[in-house]
C-alpha cells in the first residue's frame, strides 16, 4: 500500500512512519509540505497516488482553543473535510485521528466506540466536527486516541507529561497533579501499531479506539512514572477545581475498544507500555529494563 502520513514529524506521526514502513510505501508530509486548512494545498495529496491518507494534523492546545476557536475549527474540522474530500476524489481511505475529548465524562466508565459523543470544550467540539466530515468519505476510519506519550514529544507542546514529571523530579521541584480526572495513558508506538493493524487487516470502516488498556488519574500516572524511574519527589494530589484552566475538561474520559478484539487486534495495558517507553528513553536502570 501507498500510505501518506500528514503530520509525519509529530508525536504520533513519527511512530506511524516507523511502524508503517515495513511492507508499505510511506510518504511523510509535514506542515511545510501541506496546509490542511487550504484545499488548494491539499491537492498535492493527489500527486502522491495514495491508497490511504492518515491525518494526524491537529490544533490540540485545549485552553488556547477556547481563545482561538476559528483556528481550532480550521485545522480540526475544515482540515479533516479537505482531506476526506481528496480521499473521496482519488478513492483512498481516510484515517482521521480523534480524541477522548469528544465525550463529556459524565458516564464515569470507559467510553466505547458506540457511545454518543457530547464534547464540553472547543477542542472536543472541533474534533467531533472533524469526525463527521471524515465520515463523508465512504472509506473512512476515525481512530480515537488519548493522553499520548511518545519518543518524539508533542509537537508544539515540548515534550510530554512523562518527561515533564521526570524533569521536575530531577530538579527537586514539588509536583502537584490532579487526582480527579481519569484517562487512558497511551504510548504512541502502540497507537501507531494499532492503526497499522486496522489498515492492513482491512477491518470494516468506522470508528475505533486505539488507546492502551486500562485507565488511571493523572496523579496515579505521575506516581507510576516516578516509581518506575526511581525518582523521589514531593507529589501532591490536587483537584481540577484548583486549576486555572480556561477549558472545561471531562472528569472521566477513559476509552475502551469494544470492536478491535473482534478482528484479532489487541492493545496492551498502559503500565507495560510505560515501562517500554521509559526504557527507550533510558530513564530506567539496566536492571529495570525489560
Amino acid at each position: 500500500m501507498r500510505i501518506v502520513v500528514i503530520g509525519s514529524n509529530g508525536q504520533l506521526g513519527t511512530d506511524l512512519m516507523k511502524v508503517l514502513h515495513d511492507g508499505n510505501e510511506v510518504i511523510g508530509l509535514t506542515h511545510r509540505d501541506v496546509e490542511v486548512t487550504n484545499y488548494t494545498s491539499c491537492l498535492r495529496l493527489k500527486d502522491c497516488g495514495p491508497d490511504v491518507i492518515i491525518n494526524t494534523a491537529a490544533f490540540h492546545k485545549t485552553d488556547q482553543c477556547e481563545d482561538e476557536p476559528l483556528k481550532a475549527f480550521s485545522v480540526n474540522a475544515l482540515g479533516a473535510r479537505n482531506v476526506a474530500r481528496i480521499c473521496g476524489e482519488v478513492g483512498a481511505a481516510s484515517v482521521f485521528i480523534s480524541t477522548d475529548y469528544v465525550f463529556d465524562g459524565f458516564k464515569h466508565r470507559p467510553y466505547a466506540e458506540d457511545d454518543v459523543p457530547s464534547p464540553i470544550n472547543t477542542y472536543g467540539i472541533s474534533k467531533l466536527a472533524g469526525e463527521l466530515y471524515t465520515r463523508q468519505d465512504p472509506k473512512h476510519y476515525v481512530v480515537r486516541v488519548a493522553s499520548l506519550f511518545g519518543l518524539a514529544g508533542a509537537s508544539g507542546k515540548g515534550g510530554n507529561f512523562v518527561e515533564t514529571m521526570i524533569a521536575k523530579a530531577k530538579k527537586g521541584e514539588p509536583i502537584s497533579v490532579v487526582n480527579d480526572m481519569w484517562m487512558s495513558p497511551t504510548y504512541t508506538r502502540d497507537a501507531a501499531a494499532t492503526i497499522r493493524s486496522i489498515i492492513e487487516a482491512r477491518v470494516p470502516y468506522g470508528v475505533y479506539h486505539a488507546t492502551n488498556r486500562g485507565y488511571c488519574t493523572w496523579f496515579q500516572f505521575a506516581k507510576e512514572i516516578l516509581k518506575l524511574a526511581g525518582l523521589g519527589a514531593t507529589l501532591t494530589p490536587t483537584k481540577t477545581s484548583q486549576q486555572q484552566a480556561k477549558a472545561r475538561r471531562p472528569s472521566f474520559s477513559a476509552l475502551k475498544s469494544a470492536k478491535l478484539a473482534k478482528h484479532g487486534i489487541q492493545v496492551r495495558e498502559w503500565k507495560k507500555a510505560l515501562v517500554d517507553y521509559l526504557a527507550e528513553k533510558e530513564h530506567l536502570s539496566r536492571s529495570q529494563r525489560p
